[in-house]
C-alpha cells in the first residue's frame, strides 16, 4: 500500500495544535523501553538550556513497538522543560526511513528552521549534544553528521565499507555517514520527504547512509559536529551485525547505481568541516569472539569458495584459501588493498545482477567477519590514534583503487548472471 505520508491522523491534529515550531527533534524508537527515557530528558534538557527563546518540539516516532516504549515515552513530563511532545506510531513501510519520513514531514508541517535526529538507544547523549547539532543549522549549514569518540572495535560496518567507500566515491570525508545522529535544515528535509523512495527499501534501512549521499550528490552545505563519546548497546560484530551489513551495504551499492554519473566524475576526496571542541572521555572497551569470527569465515568458504573464485580477483581468493587452512588466529590478517578490491568486486558484481543481488550481497558477511578478526590482529594493542590513523589508511587505499572499480562497472547482461552463479 503506498502512503502519502507517514503521518498519522492522531498526530497531525496535534501539529494543527501546535501551527509551527522553530525545532523539531526527532527520536525513531523500536523497542527502546530502557532508554528512550534518559534521551527523551537529555533532549528537552539541551533545548531548555541552549535554546530558550525557541519553540521546540520533540517528535517520537515509533515503529511499533510491542514493549513499553510508547508508554514510557508519554510518561516524561516534558512541560518541566517548557517543551512540546508527541508520540506516535508512523505510517508506512516498517523501519527507520518510515519514522525519520514522520519526522521531516512533521517539521515541514510546522515550519521549523532547524531538525535533528537522535537515535533512542544512546547512553552517552548529553544536552550538549542537541546545542551542537542544531547551533550549525542556524548558522546556514545544511546537513551535521556526528563525530564521535568511538572505541576502536565499534562501527566496525562503518570504518571498513561505509566510511571508505563514500569518501572515495562521493569525495566528502564524513567521518560517520551513518553515525544515527544529525542535525537538517528545512531546506534539506523538504529535499528528503519530495523524494520517490519512501515505498522502496530506504524506507526501511540505510536511511542514514541515504540521507548522507543526498545531502553530497544535492550539492548541500555540509560539516561535522564533535559529540564526544558514543556509547549505545553493542553489538558483537561476529553476532549481531549480519543485517544490518546486509541493509547498509545494500542501500550503499543501490547509491552507487543512482549516482553513477556523479561519483564517475569524482577524484580524491575533500575533507568536511569538524565543528565544535572535543569533550572528554575515553570510550569503554568491550570483548570480541574472534574465534567465532574466524569460525563464520571458514565456514562461509565451505558454502561459498566456489562463488568466491568467480568474483574476486585470483590474489585475493588465494589469500582467502590461504587462511581458510590457517590454524593460528593471530595469523587471521589481510592487506588493506586485498579488502578494498573484495569491497569493489562485490559492487560491481551487485550492480550487474539484480534479480540476484541480495544473494551475491549474504556472501560478503563471512568475508567481512574475516576483515573484523583482521581488525583485531592489527589493532588490538593500538591505541585509539593509532586505530584512527589506521582506517584514514584504509580509506586512502580506496581512493587509491578507485580506478579499479571503474574497469569493474559493467552494465547488466545475463552472461555475467550466468557466470557468477
Amino acid at each position: 500500500m503506498r502512503f502519502l505520508t507517514a503521518l498519522r491522523q492522531s498526530a497531525i491534529r496535534k501539529l494543527e495544535l501546535l501551527e509551527e515550531a522553530d525545532i523539531v527533534v526527532g527520536i525513531p524508537t523500536y523497542m527502546s523501553a530502557t532508554t528512550i527515557k534518559k534521551v527523551l530528558i537529555t533532549v528537552c534538557q539541551g533545548l531548555y538550556r541552549y535554546f530558550p527563546d525557541k519553540r521546540s518540539l520533540v517528535f517520537v516516532s515509533d515503529g511499533g513497538s510491542t514493549d513499553d516504549t510508547r508508554e514510557v515515552a508519554q510518561t516524561v513530563d516534558v512541560s518541566t522543560y517548557d517543551q512540546e511532545k508527541i508520540v506516535t506510531i508512523y505510517r508506512g513501510l516498517p523501519g527507520k526511513g518510515s519514522a525519520l519520513r514522520a519526522v521531516f514531514e512533521a517539521a515541514g508541517f510546522l515550519g521549523a528552521k532547524a531538525v535533528a535526529l537522535f537515535d533512542a538507544d544512546l547512553r552517552s547523549i548529553t544536552p550538549e549534544w542537541v546545542r551542537n547539532v542544531l547551533t550549525p543549522v542556524f548558522e546556514g549549514y545544511d546537513y551535521i553528521a556526528p563525530y564521535y569518540n568511538r572505541y576502536k572495535f565499534d562501527g566496525t560496518i562503518t570504518n571498513t565499507v561505509v566510511y571508505p567507500l563514500v569518501r572515495a566515491m562521493f569525495g566528502r570525508r564524513i567521518r560517520q555517514p551513518i553515525g544515527g545522529d544529525f542535525g537538517v535544515s528545512p531546506r534539506l528535509a523538504k529535499h528528503f520527504t519530495e523524494r520517490e523512495v519512501w515505498d522502496t527499501d530506504v524506507a526501511r534501512f540505510g536511511i542514514d547512509v541515504w540521507m548522507t549521499v543526498n545531502a553530497i550528490t544535492g550539492g548541500f552545505k555540509i560539516a561535522q559536529t564533535r559529540l564526544g563519546l558514543k556509547i549505545h548497546d553493542v553489538k558483537d560484530p561476529g553476532k549481531h551485525l549480519s543485517s544490518m551489513f546486509r541493509q547498509v551495504v545494500g542501500t550503499l551499492f543501490k547509491l552507487l547505481e543512482e549516482y553513477e554519473d556523479y561519483w564517475m566524475g569524482v577524484k580524491g576526496s575533500s575533507p568536511v568541516p569538524i565543528l565544535g571542541e572535543a569533550p572528554e572521555g575515553e570510550p569503554p572497551e568491550f570483548e570480541i569472539d574472534v574465534e567465532n569470527l574466524i569460525g563464520y569465515f571458514k565456514l562461509g568458504f565451505e558454502h561459498f569458495g566456489a562463488l568466491w573464485k568467480n568474483i574476486l580477483e585470483g590474489e585475493d581468493f588465494s589469500l582467502y584459501e590461504h587462511l581458510y587452512h590457517e590454524t593460528d588466529p593471530d595469523r587471521f590478517v589481510i592487506p588493506n588493498e586485498t579488502w578494498a578490491r573484495t569491497v569493489y568486486r562485490y559492487a560491481a558484481v551487485f550492480h550487474s545482477i539484480p534479480r540476484q543481488r541480495f544473494k551475491v550481497l549474504n556472501t560478503l558477511i563471512p568475508l567481512y567477519n574475516l576483515n573484523v578478526a583482521n581488525l583485531y590482529n592489527r589493532l588490538r594493542y593500538s591505541s585509539q590514534s593509532e586505530a584512527e590513523r589506521y582506517f584514514n589508511d584504509l580509506a586512502e587505499t580506496f581512493e587509491d583503487l578507485k580506478d579499479y572499480i571503474l574497469t569493474l562497472w559493467r552494465p547488466e547482461t545475463r552472461e555475467e548472471e550466468k557466470a557468477v552463479f
